[in-house]
């Protein structure tokens, strides 16, 4: 049994592709620009949480104990309005800040493994205590910040001001 084609057909079809690559384009808005997507920060990774802290610049501040994360585990911290993830490591903590280099991906969103934390935007990756790219399409690296332990507190050593 041979079918036709009649306009009628053809203009459905159309309307059900034009509507496909519509709904896939506001799809991307939602997750590029909105940044509305799986969260990724609560997988296996404890309450994630973002603090505020302001103090002299170039003085050390104490942003958080020994023991508020787990290993691969970040906090946002807001220092003096500037935007800074603090890290859990293997062997400490590590402080970079919150931007891709790329295309401004938030950090502290992504994902932090063995010492590599990973931009969810467009899957660039940096070593956390040197900042360097490990992965593009990022070509720059992060600038990162001296972090240390002193009797059980974690002291950003010379914050943004």
């Amino acid at each position: 049994m041979a079918s036709s084609v009649t306009p009628t057909t053809l203009a459905l079809e159309l309307l059900g592709v034009l509507t496909l690559f519509y709904s896939g384009s506001l799809g991307g808005v939602l997750v590029t620009r909105n940044l509305i997507s799986v969260d990724h920060r609560h997988a296996n990774a404890g309450k994630w949480r973002e603090e505020r802290f302001s103090g002299p610049p170039g003085q050390p501040l104490v942003v958080g104990h020994a023991d508020d994360l787990k290993e691969d585990q970040m906090k946002l911290l807001i220092v003096n309005g500037q935007r800074i993830v603090l890290a859990r490591l293997k062997r400490g903590f590590a402080a970079f800040d919150d931007g891709c280099t790329h295309r401004g991906g938030s950090l502290a969103d992504g994902v932090c493994i063995a010492g590599c934390v990973q931009c969810l935007w467009h899957g660039s990756q940096f070593d956390c205590t040197t900042g360097e790219v490990r992965n593009g399409p990022a070509k720059k690296k992060l600038r990162v910040y001296e972090v240390k332990q002193y009797q059980g507190d974690v002291l950003l050593v010379s914050p943004p001001g």
